[in-house]
């Protein structure tokens, strides 16, 4: 069972079939199902956009009423670019919901973030220092209460260009593929070499062309989310769970349900 926003829904790894994503999440889950067998069951609660309560008041509960054996929990990053962001009630309200997953019986899976995601994301200098006391927080919820931290800070990897999309916000293909490899070593369950590979740097873009790519990337992808921020929208408005019911898991290169 996987519950979260964007980072969980699969948001860059899009499945052949337009809007649907892929994401690391299904990719732990196509793995967890050849090793449990035709038994396993997944669901993911993720969309983009949500906002920490909304996960909390929507995805947990329902997660929690099919009392899965395992649950990822991946929220609060959308949060962090609240100007009335609110760290202390968060982080209180992280630990209960963390202690409310694994008092249900279930594993539980939590995550420590890249520094390098943080830093991608707009007024860095604000976000970065929210960022770094919400990982403390994830790191100690882990300690606490026995759930499994799966600590992306400790792999370089992530400073990568090539880990994220071109928004330059969310995980590229080959980024949700080196999580899920993280995930399942968490787990102890093998994942294919392949995911962990890192391939070459790209050379860096000669100054001219790197400005255009910004003025490309500001008129695509940043003013739009300046402009939900105004309006009080969100991406994921009109999005609903892309599985929203524990079911049986197609073979890797099927779309997801």
């Amino acid at each position: 069972m996987a519950v979260g926003d964007s980072f969980t829904e699969g948001m860059d790894d899009p499945y052949p079939q337009k809007g649907v994503y892929r994401g690391w999440a299904d990719l732990v889950a196509t793995r967890l199902a050849a090793e449990v067998g035709p038994d396993f069951r997944y669901a993911n609660l993720a969309i983009r956009g949500r906002l920490f309560p909304g996960v909390v008041s929507e995805q947990v509960p329902a997660a929690l009423a099919m009392r899965p054996d395992l649950i990822s929990f991946a929220a609060g990053g959308n949060d962090m670019l609240r100007r009335n962001f609110d760290l202390g009630s968060l982080i209180e309200r992280f630990f209960k919901v963390v202690e409310e997953l694994r008092g249900s019986g279930a594993d539980v899976i939590l995550f420590r973030f890249s520094d390098a995601w943080v830093t991608r994301l707009p007024g860095a200098r604000i976000t970065l220092p929210r960022g770094t006391l919400l990982n403390q927080a994830v790191e100690q919820a882990a300690k606490s209460t026995g759930a499994k931290l799966v600590n992306l800070n400790e792999d370089p990897a992530f400073h990568h260009p090539l880990m994220w999309s071109v928004d330059r916000l969310h995980l590229s293909e080959l980024g949700h593929r080196r999580v899920a490899g993280h995930v399942l070593n968490a787990l102890g369950v093998g994942c294919d070499e392949e995911w962990l590979l890192v391939p070459p740097r790209p050379e860096p873009s000669p100054w001219l062309a790197a400005r255009a790519a910004d003025l490309r990337w500001a008129g695509r992808y940043f003013a739009p989310w300046v402009k939900r921020r105004i309006t009080g929208r969100s991406s994921g408005d009109l999005i609903t769970a892309k599985r929203p019911i524990l079911g049986p898991v197609e073979p890797e290169g099927n779309a997801a349900s």
